[in-house]
């Protein structure tokens, strides 16, 4: 395969970093991250690729178009991936115009930066503008609720979105295939279930769980716990958002999961379990790991497992009650499948957080300290 230049939006967040890293690790494309650097953009997630002469950064916001057409003009991408966004729910609640004004006008700034580079290309390299492709990275959350039912969503469940955020990913979803009806702009759309793994903002349920069992916290879980979610390990994910740039059809959507429905409440258990067996609570001094151990393992503990740590909060407003991807469209069509169970996920994602404190820890030096968002 010839190498292509990836302009990856987002590429400091979450998932961001996991496709910088993935493309850079383990193919020969370039890669040209923009990220504005909000608070969830990190840097110190790409220390191992920022050296790499196929990886440049530029710090920009995708709402700036001047900057997004010099971005086009400059580096002649050959691919697309769309992933900047603002994607916290609880924030959503708590601040709406933002995720309006990110995920919604700088998805449509950045599709017409996209299309007058595309079109430009058309009369000047043919080859290329037949080549080129927009991929546009959204979430499950577009479709609503499956409450009540057995139904998994598919490509063609229709969008029922409950919060600001799903609103405005569900508004950019829409944007970006009517600029493919419309224009003819060669767009692919992707819908995920929720990620969990390394390098993950500890706003998130995993991460933050993880966190304040470590910290003695709480472990906040919402209502009775009984939320259903399908988890995705980041890096099967970012194998498949490659895969689709590179091989999916014009115009289709590839719905992405990792075939692991669990509800929130055996999620905080399970990492509570083998939090249990990796820095068990009141050890005995001779024997503990004293590497990684939390601030209960001591001998006058009131905690024998972090299983105690967990309090049930008044849910959040709106609260989807189950989400669930049908995955079999992107296996069939393009072969891919996650690598990881939950399981096996799970347990990488908890090594990880144990063997990362400084990164983890120069987070929590931030904006962000654990607290709770979105109860209005």
């Amino acid at each position: 395969m010839h190498s292509k230049t990836f302009l990856i939006t987002g590429g400091a967040g979450f998932i961001g970093s996991a496709v910088v890293r993935e493309l850079i690790h383990s193919t020969q494309h370039r890669v040209i991250n923009v990220d504005k650097l909000t608070y969830a953009g990190n840097l110190e997630s790409l220390a191992m690729v920022k050296s790499s002469e196929r990886y440049t950064f530029v710090q920009a916001d995708i709402c700036d178009a001047p900057a997004m057409q010099r971005l086009f003009d400059g580096y002649q991408p050959d691919i697309v991936m769309h992933l900047a966004a603002e994607s916290h729910v609880d924030r959503s609640i708590d601040g709406p115009a933002e995720f309006i004004q990110t995920n919604v006008v700088g998805t449509a700034v950045l599709l017409e930066a996209a299309r007058a580079y595309w079109k430009a290309l058309q009369a000047t390299n043919a080859t290329k503008a037949n080549a080129f492709r927009f991929h546009h990275i959204s979430t499950d959350e577009v479709y609503g609720d499956l409450e009540g039912t057995d139904d998994l969503f598919t490509e063609t469940t229709p969008y029922a979105p409950s919060s600001p955020y799903s609103a405005s990913k569900a508004s950019s979803d829409h944007l970006v295939r009517a600029w493919q009806r419309t224009y003819g702009l060669p767009t692919l759309v992707t819908n995920c279930s929720n990620n969990y793994g390394p390098y993950h903002f500890p706003e998130k349920l995993i991460p933050l769980m993880i966190l304040n069992a470590l910290a003695g916290k709480p472990l906040p879980v919402y209502g009775n716990g009984q939320q259903i979610r399908d988890w995705l390990y980041v890096e099967d994910h970012a194998r498949a958002l490659i895969q689709v740039a590179v091989e999916g059809q014009v115009g289709e959507t590839y719905n992405i999961g990792g075939h692991n429905e669990q509800t929130n409440l055996h999620v905080v258990e399970t990492i509570c379990d083998i939090l249990d067996e990796l820095v068990p609570l009141q050890a005995n001094e001779s024997t503990q790991d004293t590497t990684h151990h939390s601030p209960l393992t001591t001998h006058d503990s009131p905690f024998t497992t972090y299983k105690q740590l967990i309090t049930f909060v008044t849910d959040r407003p709106g609260h989807d009650v189950r989400y669930a991807i049908d995955a079999s469209k992107i296996e069939r069509e393009l072969g891919w499948k996650p690598a990881e169970t939950f399981e096996t996920g799970l347990r990488k994602t908890v090594e990880w957080y144990l063997a990362n404190e400084t990164w983890w820890k120069r987070v929590q030096d931030g904006s962000y300290q654990g607290q709770r968002l979105g109860s209005l």
